[in-house]
C-alpha cells in the first residue's frame, strides 16, 4: 500500500486528488496539508511514502523549500512536485531540492498514478519534454570548454552565489545566507551570466554543479 500525503493550498485540488487516489487499491491518502509548513509537519509525524506537493503555497516556506526540508528530515518520503509552471528554473530548483518527480497539473490521471507508483518504487519521474530540457542543459554545458575557462575568472563571492544557486536557493535565501541585499544578488548574477556567456539561471546552476563549487557557510557579511 502506497501511503500518500497531498499538499496543496486549494481545497478543491486536494479533494479531487484525494477522490482519485482513494479509488486505487494500492494507494491510501494518509492526510492533507494546506501549506508547506503543514506538509513538513505531517511528513515528520506520518512518514508517507509519497508527497504530492504544490510548488506555490502561502503561509511560510513554499513547495520547493518544503521539499528540501522533507528530503533532509524524512528521506523516505518521496516528493512529486505538481505545478502549472513551465519555467526551467523551477524544474531545476525542484530537482535540486530533492523532488523525485515534477509534473504539470494538466497531466492526465494515468500519468500521475504511474508517477506515484514509479516514485514509490524508487524511480524518478519526469515527462519526456522536461527530461529533454535537463539533458539538453547538461549537454550544452558539457560541450562548452570556454565556460570552464571563464569560470576561473569568477570572484569568490560569485562562486559562493553559484554554489547556493546550484542547491536550488532562491535569490532571497542567497541574500540572507551571504548577508547582502537581494538586489546585489541579482546584480551579481547578471555579471556572472556575462562572464560565463550564459543566459539563464538553469545554465548557471548546472555549470556550478559541474565545477563543484562548494556551498558556503552562513556569513554575517
Amino acid at each position: 500500500m502506497i501511503r500518500v500525503l497531498i499538499a496543496d493550498d486549494h481545497t478543491l485540488v486536494r479533494q479531487a486528488l484525494g477522490q482519485m487516489l482513494r479509488t486505487e487499491s494500492d494507494m491510501m491518502v494518509v492526510d492533507e496539508a494546506a501549506s508547506a509548513e503543514e506538509a513538513i509537519q505531517r511528513c515528520k509525524s506520518l512518514e508517507p511514502d509519497v508527497v504530492l506537493m504544490d510548488i506555490h503555497m502561502p503561509h511560510g516556506s513554499e513547495g520547493i523549500d518544503a521539499t528540501r526540508q522533507i528530503a533532509e528530515t524524512v528521506p523516505n518520503a518521496k516528493v512529486i512536485m505538481l505545478t502549472m509552471e513551465r519555467q526551467d528554473e523551477y524544474l531545476f530548483e525542484a530537482i535540486k531540492a530533492g523532488a523525485k518527480g515534477y509534473l504539470l497539473k494538466n497531466a492526465d490521471s494515468d500519468e500521475l498514478l504511474k508517477a506515484i507508483r514509479d516514485v514509490a518504487s524508487g524511480e524518478a519521474t519526469l515527462n519526456p519534454q522536461m527530461a529533454r530540457k535537463v539533458l539538453d542543459e547538461f549537454r550544452r554545458i558539457g560541450e562548452s570548454e570556454s565556460q570552464d575557462q571563464q569560470s576561473e575568472h569568477l570572484t569568490e563571492r560569485e562562486k559562493e552565489i553559484l554554489g547556493l544557486l546550484s542547491q536550488g536557493a532562491p535569490n532571497h535565501e542567497i541574500a540572507q545566507r551571504l548577508g547582502i541585499s537581494e538586489k546585489t544578488v541579482r546584480n551579481r548574477l547578471s555579471v556572472i551570466y556575462d562572464k560565463l556567456h550564459i543566459t539563464n539561471r538553469t545554465q548557471a546552476a548546472l555549470l556550478a554543479m559541474k565545477r563543484d563549487f562548494s556551498i558556503p557557510k552562513q556569513k554575517d557579511s
